[in-house]
């Protein structure tokens, strides 16, 4: 355990994060679920709504560094080919 009150509030600092950006990853991994969902119910329409409404959550949880931003911009183009494709 850390020694110096510095770093005993670091500590409770970087459990806090964590929780926080285990949360965000979560709601990520939802997010591009429910699209793929759509996709497989053969729903264009559908499947672009929620696309739309997945690229927000993406977007927002890469420029707070919980993913990279090249993960997020290739989920997000997977999700657009596949949506194409329909």
């Amino acid at each position: 355990m850390a020694n110096s009150a510095q770093s005993r509030k670091r500590a409770r600092q970087a459990v806090q994060q964590r929780i926080q950006n285990v949360s965000m990853r979560s709601a990520l991994r939802t997010a591009i679920k429910k699209v793929r969902k759509t996709i497989e119910s053969g729903d264009k329409a559908a499947a672009q709504l929620a696309f739309r409404e997945s690229q927000c959550i993406i977007d927002s949880i890469a420029d707070k560094g919980i993913v990279h931003k090249n993960k997020a911009a290739r989920d997000k183009h997977r999700l657009s080919v596949a949506i194409k494709a329909l």
